[in-house]
């Protein structure tokens, strides 16, 4: 079963990790760190392994940004190690033993029923190569900010060229999902890179926690798209505030769900907003999305066509009773469907929630074309022909022609890059995390070039 119905982060990620814990005596019982490589056939997943004195473990996933992750049913006897992994489908399992000639554990690593061997040895999971992501000391300004947007605070981060302004300035929006300021995904920090680069480039740049991420109040799952757009005009607004930004020149950049918000604030009567950035933004109504992307990821995962048929029916049904405007009807529709699967495809109680909620509801109700049609200010839109959870092939030529009136808009189709525009190689979230490039170097050249052609900060 397909576990989210995310646009902004993924859709089916290989939830396969490991865990331990310990007490008692060094003799008796395994304890510390651990690490090594479940061995899934041409794609091992690194994994770190902590078992602490208490009769604890833990386990981390560096590759998929899980850390910490707590552990059940755990047993750290020398000669007997197990654990389960709580809430992830598949109801994944290790049993293995300490080999004291080695310093090993030993083991099997179980999943939906299929066995492989995951052998830990002592020490922390490396941490996966993020070579572009920027370090202090930065070479320009970097203030922590917050402002009000309603009745709740938004928190974030805002950074301006050392020289004195006013600039041009770009805010930010994040895919869909719960994201930081970062929009931190696997652990690349794309948002990170988004304001080291541009504001290089001569601009400022505000980037903010979602509704209860980090220091923003409130609760994404029950916001509508109005409470959305109000967060990006009080964004828009409080940039309009700051004596040192050019309130003339200031734009969105939206990844994802960001793709379908951006528009919807800047096509408002005096939005104040100067340009529009979409990065994998949808041109079509978000239900259309999900049966797509669910289609494509099932599909190049390699599953059978009956399995994909049933998937893309299952969600065609769930999206049709939410536009129906039921919500109560659509979490029973949600929770049979998952009931009916076999025991160890089930998704949690956790994951059937986040699939109806009134934000999942806006998502999947709306349709960009009236906001895309109406935009009259310079707007970039890309896409990657790997992109599975927004495709290109679905997407761009709805949005060339929504755009059509729009004086100075361009549509980018990169080849090869995903949906987080990486180089990839099958274009699967699953890939994400095991590709060292956060953003390819050609995107950010694009568009910083795009930018400086029509808004120069000099």
């Amino acid at each position: 079963m397909v576990r989210s119905l995310s646009l902004g982060l993924f859709v089916v990620v290989v939830l396969v990790v490991a865990g331990c814990s310990s007490t008692g005596p060094a003799q008796t019982y395994v304890t510390g760190d651990w690490h090594g490589n479940i061995e899934f056939p041409g794609q091992p997943l690194a994994v770190g392994i902590n078992f602490t004195t208490d009769g604890k473990g833990s386990i981390e996933v560096p590759v998929q940004g899980i850390a910490d992750k707590q552990l059940s049913a755990v047993r750290n006897e020398v000669d007997r190690v197990e654990f389960s992994i709580p809430e992830f489908p598949g109801q994944p399992t290790f049993e293995g033993k300490y080999d004291k000639a080695s310093d090993s554990i030993k083991g099997d690593f179980t999943q939906s029923g299929k066995t492989v061997p995951l052998n830990l040895t002592r020490g922390q999971a490396a941490t996966p190569a993020r070579p572009q992501e920027p370090k202090p000391p930065w070479p320009y300004k970097s203030e922590d900010v917050s402002y009000h947007s309603g009745n709740i605070t938004i928190a974030g981060t805002l950074t301006e060229p050392q020289t004195g302004g006013p600039h041009p300035a770009v805010l930010l929006i994040t895919g869909s999902g719960a994201q930081d300021r970062n929009e931190e995904i696997l652990g690349h920090k794309s948002f990170l890179l988004w304001a080291d680069t541009l504001t290089r480039a001569g601009y400022a740049v505000l980037r903010t926690d979602d509704r209860g991420v980090g220091g923003t109040g409130g609760d994404l799952a029950d916001s509508s798209y109005q409470d959305l757009t109000g967060d990006i005009g009080a964004g828009v607004a409080f940039l309009h505030g700051r004596s040192e930004i050019d309130g003339k020149r200031i734009g969105l950049l939206g990844h994802s769900e960001g793709g379908y918000l951006a528009p919807l604030y800047a096509s408002q009567p005096d939005s104040g907003v100067a340009f529009a950035i979409l990065q994998a933004g949808p041109a079509v109504t978000g239900a259309d999305v999900l049966l797509e992307q669910n289609r494509l990821i099932l599909t190049a995962s390699g599953a059978p066509p009956e399995q994909v048929a049933a998937q893309v029916g299952y969600i065609s049904g769930l999206t049709s009773v939410i536009r129906n405007g039921d919500l109560a009807a659509a979490k029973v529709y949600a929770q049979q469907h998952n009931d009916s699967l076999p025991a160890d495809q089930r998704a949690s109680g956790e994951t059937i929630d986040a699939m109806v909620t009134p934000y999942m509801a806006a998502l999947i109700n709306y349709d960009p074309a009236p906001a895309l049609s109406a935009l009259r200010v310079p707007v970039l839109a890309m896409f990657g022909t790997k992109d599975l959870q927004v495709p290109a092939a679905q997407s761009e030529g709805p949005m060339r022609s929504l755009l059509a009136a729009d004086p100075d808009a361009t549509v980018q189709v990169f080849d090869g890059l995903n949906h987080l525009m990486q180089p990839a190689t099958t274009g699967l979230p699953s890939e994400y995390g095991t590709i060292e490039t956060t953003i390819d170097p050609q995107v950010l050249d694009y568009v910083a070039a795009w930018l400086t052609k029509r808004f120069p900060t000099h």
